[in-house]
């Protein structure tokens, strides 16, 4: 049950003053079974005339943040602090539902229309190099476990393919990832989903942050930046999460900001500016994953003279 804070900063450069539009920020996680949230902190510099909080869609919480028109800076920065309890779910084996312990296998009918679209695929397979790839993870010669199967394809893309850090914007095309065998997080995680789609199985995408306790020597992949991977809806044990850049199975180290049905919808930050195209100097985000004290010791700590 590590406690651990999250500071995520992003600056905006310009080479002249500006004036900036809304901006929308997914860098707050809700409270649930394996995540409580003890203090958060939002911080936007210009100081915004206004920030309101929703619900997406999908039940994330987003912040708008909205600004004065005479607001001008040639500096926009964005930083969110976390400081929360991640409650790991490390059980080697998940209570799945007899009906779906072996692939293939059918949703029950109170599941399947609330499933749908998380079970269509979104992304063209013309030659069907996904399809083909997908089905190399089912048996032929004996039954398919289906967290078997799921495990043996994070793994895959774990060993098999390069991760490269990209920091341009969206995601490759799932093919496109299969015939390079390389991509970033976003771009494994994407192409996990397809091919568990192309299964007839329901994927999500997730975006958040990676915990490396071991960042001085062989820690994880995707520190420093928000994270990415994925879940698949398994009957009796729920969403269960892939982390293909990494190899994990379930939530160790993984802390979840928001789950949508396609990576184009999990945007950690994005907004309006006008100003002249030249002034654009670039973004820097910075991403840092830390233990910090439990409730008993920042109890000690704040009674302490």
């Amino acid at each position: 049950m590590p406690y651990l804070t999250v500071v995520h900063r992003t600056v905006y450069r310009y080479r002249n003053p500006v004036s900036f539009g809304p901006h929308r920020l997914m860098v707050r996680p809700r409270d649930s079974h394996d995540l409580r949230l003890r203090s958060t902190r939002l911080s936007i510099q210009p100081e915004p005339a206004g920030i309101r909080w929703v619900y997406d869609v999908f039940g994330n919480s987003i912040a708008i943040a909205r600004f004065d028109r005479a607001t001008r800076s040639d500096r926009l920065v964005f930083e969110s602090e976390l400081d929360l309890v991640h409650y790991v779910d490390a059980l080697p084996e998940y209570p799945i539902e007899d009906y779906a312990r072996t692939y293939p296998f059918a949703y029950a009918m109170e599941e399947a229309p609330d499933l749908g679209r998380s079970i269509e695929r979104h992304y063209p397979d013309p030659e069907r190099e996904v399809d083909r790839w997908a089905k190399g993870f089912v048996r032929i010669d004996a039954p398919t476990e289906t967290v078997d199967m799921l495990v043996w394809m994070t793994r895959a893309i774990k060993t098999t393919f390069r991760y490269e850090a990209r920091e341009e914007e969206g995601t490759q095309a799932p093919v496109e990832t299969l015939r390079l065998g390389s991509g970033t997080c976003r771009d494994f995680a994407l192409l996990m989903m397809e091919a568990v789609r192309a299964l007839g199985l329901a994927a999500r995408f997730v975006t958040g942050y990676i915990y490396s306790p071991n960042a001085g020597g062989a820690g994880h992949v995707g520190g420093g930046a928000t994270h990415a991977w994925m879940q698949c809806y398994v009957p009796g044990a729920g969403w269960i999460s892939f982390d293909p850049t990494n190899g994990i199975v379930g939530n160790r180290d993984l802390i979840r900001v928001a789950t949508v049905r396609d990576p184009r919808q999990a945007m950690p930050l994005v907004g309006t500016w006008m100003g002249n195209a030249e002034d654009y100097l670039g973004i820097e985000v910075d991403v840092r994953v830390t233990p910090a004290l439990t409730d008993a010791a920042r109890e000690a700590a704040g009674g302490a003279s």
